[in-house]
């Protein structure tokens, strides 16, 4: 596919994918102003932290209801009223004047977010032109820009008040809204709705629950380092703002770049222990050295490089081990990865509270250690599964990267069996 066909989409495609830049930003955004919120606000670390608990909780617990929601409503419903549902609750967290009212708005803005990131790339497969696999490209995009971003518009913003990170997303957020209400075409709604309860009852397959378990100590380890790692840097915003920026171009990299590589050359099972242990060394250090600046801060921005293929390998392995559909596996894995991203910030705040900032550190990679132990034991199964990727799709087919980057969070398996069924339809 020529560069020139790639980006020649219709209008309803690029405006999707500036929600998508939006959207995810929201993973790196509040970093710089973690300081400044306990200050300003009057806040102790660990309340800061509850920001993220919040935020990730709702979208975990979301994670089981929309594919049930989008199956009966339509994508386009669905992601209309995820992107209003950030527009509200961004622009009442900036009015908040209280720590805790922040909190609360940030669970809002993960039930919208929730909704959001399950069907965008389903609309944008609807929408281009190209095929799947140029979707695929143009979300990853989207989604490496928005990560990468996110940090340094948090700083830039947050530098002028902690409340302009807030009132910037909901802004853009609601251009986003307009453009998707006018120019996306209504998608019609699924043939056979998902049930409500298929989730839940998938994490009984072992092999889905392994992975599920890996993520979330791995997501244990991720947070702890989002969450309390910019305080030992003593930064103002806008340079903490660049610290993420720097960290974030490198996990959006790696995630589309490294990962792909690295699963081609040595396997899942391999590059996954490898990733998985050095994120966990990197962890250690910032524990061991917490209250040496330079030594976070460059353990922190060389994590990027680990933390995107983390990111990628492990919802790759869902896809490649799970014996379910794609956009229920996905549900619950997400689901279970997001509880270990939700708890580790407010535990990681009690330790703080009850020892001191290196203890958190410590922890996290325990936890990331104990997920490769966990990986092992689906080792067999995953070796397995490469073998049979490998003999179906010797060259890399489009359905080859559903694992990657682009499903990172949630939405490729719903834009593939969509494809599937669109080309099932034209036959």
């Amino acid at each position: 596919m020529s560069g020139n066909t790639l980006f020649k989409q219709p209008r309803a495609v690029y405006a999707v994918a500036f929600a998508c830049v939006v959207s995810f930003m929201g993973i790196g955004l509040v970093d710089p102003i973690l300081p400044a919120l306990s200050e300003k606000l009057d806040a102790t670390p660990s309340q800061v932290s509850l920001l993220f608990t919040s935020y990730l909780l709702v979208t975990a617990v979301a994670m089981l209801f929309t594919g049930w929601v989008a199956s009966r409503i339509g994508a386009k419903a669905t992601l209309i009223s995820g992107l209003a549902l950030i527009v509200v609750f961004a622009a009442l967290a900036g009015l908040s004047g209280s720590i805790n009212g922040i909190v609360g708005f940030r669970a809002g803005w993960g039930l919208g977010n929730a909704m959001f990131i399950a069907t965008s790339l389903a609309v944008i497969v609807a929408s281009a032109t190209g095929g799947f696999a140029g979707a695929i490209v143009l979300y990853e995009a989207a989604l490496g820009l928005g990560i990468a971003a996110g940090p340094l518009i948090g700083g830039l913003l947050g530098d002028i008040s902690w409340r302009g990170p807030f009132f910037g997303v909901s802004v853009l957020m609601a251009i986003a809204l307009i453009a998707t209400v006018v120019l996306v075409e209504p998608t019609p709604k699924s043939a056979q709705p998902t049930p409500l309860l298929a989730p839940i009852k998938a994490l009984r397959h072992r092999s889905l629950l392994t992975m599920g378990i890996t993520a979330l100590l791995y997501n244990w380890g991720f947070f702890t380092m989002l969450g309390y790692a910019p305080y030992p840097m003593e930064l103002s915003a806008i340079q903490l703002g660049f610290v993420f920026f720097a960290w974030g171009l490198l996990l959006a990299f790696f995630s589309i770049t490294g990962a792909p590589w690295l699963q081609r050359r040595f396997g899942t099972a391999p590059s996954l222990y490898g990733a998985l242990t050095t994120f966990a060394v990197l962890i250690l250090l910032i524990g061991l050295f917490a209250d040496v600046r330079w030594a976070v801060i460059a353990c922190v921005i060389a994590s990027g490089i680990v933390a995107g293929i983390n990111n990628t390998l492990t919802t790759q392995a869902v896809m490649l081990v799970a014996p379910v559909e794609r956009p229920v596996a996905s549900a619950a894995y997400g689901f279970v990865r997001f509880i270990g991203g939700g708890l580790a910030p407010f535990a990681a705040g009690k330790m703080v509270d009850h020892w001191n900032i290196h203890v958190p550190f410590l922890v996290g990679a325990a936890a990331v250690l104990l997920g490769v132990a966990v990986l092992t034991t689906g080792h067999r199964r995953l070796a397995e599964a490469d073998a049979t990727m490998a003999a179906e799709s010797p060259h890399g087919s489009p359905d080859a990267v559903a694992g990657e980057m682009a499903d990172e969070f949630g939405g490729a398996p719903d834009a593939i069996d969509y494809q599937k069924e669109t080309e099932r339809t034209a036959r």
